[in-house]
C-alpha cells in the first residue's frame, strides 16, 4: 500500500525502530501538510493514512482529495478530528491504536515544576547576561488540584504525593470516589476546588459536556499566587477566559501546551505577550518511547488490515459493506 504519515513536524517517525514493520509498503512522511509541496499528488495516490494524534483533521474535503484511500490508522484513540460519517460515506476504514500515558504525565509534571520555579524566565534572562532575576516557589506542602482523574490525572497525583503535595480532585462522582481511594481529597465543590488549589492541572477529555467548561469565574476564583496548567485541550476553556484571567492576576501564572488552532506560527498569539505564562508547542506526548508505542500499534493495525483482517475496524458501515461484497460474489 501507499502509506502517508502527514504533519510529522519534527520528522521523527523515520527514526523509529517500528518503521521496519512497513518495509514491504511504500511510505511517505510529510511535515506540515499545509506547507508541503506537491501535496495534492501525494494525497491522490495515498491508500493508507496514519495520523499523529489529532494533528490532521480528516473531513469530507480531505477525503475528496484521496480517492484511493482505504484505511485511516490512528495513533492513539480516534477523536473529533476524524469525521466518521464522512469516512463511512467514502468507504474508508478507521482503526485506532494504543499508547502510553507516561510521556504526557511526565510533561505535565515538568510544566508544574517549571511554572512554580519560574524556570523559563530565569533561563531567558541568564542567556541575556542577567543573573538570578526572579525567585520561584517550592511545591512541597502546597495543594495540587487535579481536574479529571483518569490515567493521566492519577499519574500526576502520584508524582505530587512523591513531592510532598496535598492532592485534591474535582470531576465526576467516579473520579472523586477513586480519588479518595487513592489517598487524595475530593473537593466539596467546584468553587472550593479552584479557590483552595495552589496549582490546578487539567486532565479532562474533550467532549460536548466539557468543551468550554472552564470559565472565567473558575479561574478568577484562584489565588493570585496560584498556577494553572493545561496540557490537555485548549477547547476545555471558554474562549479568551485564560488570557483575561491572567491579565486580571488570578491565577497569577499559567503553563500552556495546547492551543485551539495548531500548529501556531503567529508570533502575535494573545498568550505570547503576557509575562505570566509559559507556552510550549504541544510537546506532551512527543517523546521517543511514546512515539514507538503509538506507531507500533498503528503500524500493526495497518498490517492486520492489509492481511484482510478487519476485526478491529471501528466503523461498522465498512464491515457491513465488506460482508455484503463477499456474500454477493
Amino acid at each position: 500500500m501507499n502509506i502517508l504519515i502527514p504533519d510529522d513536524y519534527q520528522r521523527a517517525v523515520a527514526r523509529l525502530q517500528c518503521v521496519e514493520l512497513l518495509a514491504d509498503h511504500n511510505l511517505t512522511i510529510l511535515g506540515d501538510v499545509s506547507r508541503a509541496d506537491d501535496v495534492e499528488a501525494v494525497l491522490a495516490r495515498t491508500e493508507c493514512l496514519v495520523l499523529i494524534r489529532e494533528r490532521t483533521r480528516v473531513d469530507a474535503a480531505l477525503l475528496a482529495k484521496m480517492p484511493a484511500l482505504r484505511l485511516i490508522s490512528q495513533t492513539g484513540p480516534v477523536g473529533r478530528h476524524v469525521d466518521m460519517a464522512a469516512c463511512d460515506a467514502a468507504g474508508v476504514a478507521v482503526m485506532q491504536g494504543t499508547g502510553s500515558p507516561h510521556a504526557p504525565a511526565e510533561f505535565a509534571w515538568l510544566m508544574i515544576m517549571s511554572a512554580c520555579r519560574r524556570l523559563s524566565e530565569a533561563v531567558d534572562a541568564f542567556r541575556q547576561g542577567q543573573w538570578q532575576v526572579n525567585i520561584g516557589s517550592e511545591v512541597y506542602g502546597k495543594t495540587l488540584g487535579v481536574l479529571g482523574f483518569g490515567k493521566l490525572g492519577k499519574k500526576v497525583a502520584q508524582y505530587a504525593h512523591a513531592f510532598g503535595m496535598q492532592v485534591q480532585v474535582w470531576g465526576s462522582e467516579r473520579a472523586r470516589a477513586e480519588a479518595i481511594s487513592a489517598g487524595c481529597v475530593a473537593s466539596a465543590s467546584r468553587e472550593a476546588f479552584f479557590r483552595d488549589a495552589d496549582v490546578v492541572t487539567v486532565h479532562l477529555r474533550l467532549a460536548d459536556e466539557t468543551r468550554g467548561s472552564i470559565g472565567l469565574d473558575d479561574l478568577a476564583a484562584m489565588k493570585s499566587s496560584a498556577v494553572f496548567v493545561n496540557t490537555s485541550r485548549a477547547e476545555l476553556l471558554a474562549p479568551g477566559a485564560l488570557e483575561m484571567a491572567l491579565r486580571y492576576g488570578r491565577p497569577g501564572y499559567a503553563a500552556v501546551d495546547v492551543y485551539e488552532s495548531e500548529p501556531v506560527y503567529d508570533r502575535q498569539h494573545p498568550l505570547f505577550g503576557l509575562p505570566n505564562v509559559l507556552c510550549t508547542p504541544h510537546l506532551g506526548y512527543v517523546a521517543e518511547q511514546s512515539y514507538e508505542a503509538y506507531f507500533r500499534s498503528a503500524f500493526c493495525n495497518v498490517l492486520q488490515f492489509a492481511a484482510g483482517n478487519y476485526g478491529a475496524v471501528l466503523n461498522l458501515v465498512f464491515i457491513d459493506k465488506r460482508r455484503a461484497l463477499i456474500e454477493n460474489r
